[in-house]
């Protein structure tokens, strides 16, 4: 019998498997891909993420920028210097690997190439079938992603995915120091254009209205790219689903919790996921290990503690984004054209500011530029 199974070698998983090992117990996880597995995505993370690990993440970052660049419709731009700050560029599948090559080293095991297909509770453990296997574990972690079923299979209610998608271009970046986004381009969302030592990371989301288009992702990544010099046809190009936080969420079932983009922790505005994914798994293992030491309590404090610590901060990107994507032009010149504003974008990127601090006001001076004489 296991402590606990975790679904999903991503961020949440691996970083939820480091923390459960790291305490003692013994931790199973069953990944569907075989490691080091690719995984789409433009591959920005926060520094914030080292404070939750006593070991470097160096060996696993690619690059870092220190600058932040921000256009409307490619033109208008603005830039700013992120002094002592930086993010982290990564491939994931060298940070997520590492991430587990880190918890296995503390004594978690992990299967994979091994796809989950039924996890069912018999009263005192969870029963899960994979790879022709069945497990056994007292506690359950359901970090398979937007795509997963283990969140379905548990009782949670479906959620509206987002459409998201990256282009990647094998090249040497031209300016490999500055990650850059782009308003305006895109209806409903944006595109970010995130550089590595040897590709470029183009990717783009629909964050607004779902009436959005899906299909003009692939065209405005496109034009973005060639208006960079390249050439699209030469890269590879992905569409994924994304789950962003929406509303107050139960993120806990019998002996189970939901973590990373299965619980749909992604910021609302900024489309940040690695960090939030963490960061839930970070809190799954502490709540799993207060539980196995007998708190009650524990998983349903894990719900409210990604409430209050991460959902809180969402709800005011959640508002701040409606406002943002209704009327982006006006957005853009009041919310972000203004240094400080772009300042604190990037600080927010950085994981050095919270929305909470900033969103009101923000808020109040979009209304006060939609009213005429006001703005």
């Amino acid at each position: 019998m296991l402590d606990c199974i975790i679904v999903g070698a991503g961020p949440a998983g691996g970083s939820a498997a480091y923390h459960l090992a790291k305490r003692g117990h013994s931790v199973l996880v069953l990944e569907k891909e075989s490691f080091p597995r690719y995984k789409p995505c433009s591959g920005g993370v926060s520094p914030a993420v080292q404070e939750w690990f006593d070991f470097d993440f160096s060996p696993a970052i690619d690059s870092k920028v220190n600058k932040v660049g921000f256009t409307w419709k490619l033109g208008d731009p603005i830039g700013v210097e992120l002094e002592s700050l930086s993010v982290w560029m990564v491939r994931r599948s060298v940070f997520d690997n590492f991430l587990m090559e880190r918890s296995r080293e503390k004594g978690a095991e992990l299967k994979d190439g091994t796809e989950v297909q039924a996890v069912q509770w018999n009263g005192s453990a969870w029963q899960v079938t994979a790879g022709g296997e069945t497990f056994e574990g007292r506690y359950l972690i359901a970090a398979d992603g937007a795509k997963g079923p283990c969140a379905k299979w548990l009782g949670f209610k479906d959620s509206q995915p987002h459409s998201s998608a990256v282009l990647e271009i094998e090249t040497s970046p031209s300016n490999a120091d500055t990650a850059q986004f782009d308003f305006g381009s895109l209806k409903n969302g944006f595109i970010w254009n995130f550089p590595q030592s040897d590709r470029v990371a183009i990717s783009g989301a629909i964050l607004g209205s779902t009436k959005g288009k899906a299909q003009e992702l692939q065209k405005q990544l496109n034009n973005y790219a060639k208006q960079l010099g390249l050439d699209p046809s030469q890269g590879n190009y992905y569409e994924f689903p994304m789950l962003l936080w929406s509303e107050n969420k139960t993120l806990h079932a019998q002996n189970a919790l939901l973590a990373g983009e299965t619980a749909g922790v992604t910021d609302p505005l900024l489309a940040e996921g690695i960090r939030p994914a963490m960061f839930t798994g970070v809190k799954a293992a502490e709540a799993i290990a207060a539980a196995i030491a007998g708190d009650a309590d524990a998983l349903a404090g894990y719900s409210q503690t990604i409430q209050e610590e991460w959902g809180t901060d969402m709800a005011w990107a959640q508002r701040l984004a409606g406002l943002f994507f209704k009327f982006p032009g006006i957005a853009y010149r009041v919310g972000v054209k203004r240094p400080r504003a772009a300042q604190i974008m990037s600080e927010i990127l950085c994981g050095e500011m919270r929305y909470t601090y900033v969103t009101e006001g923000a808020i109040q001076a979009l209304k006060r530029s939609f009213l005429p004489g006001q703005g």
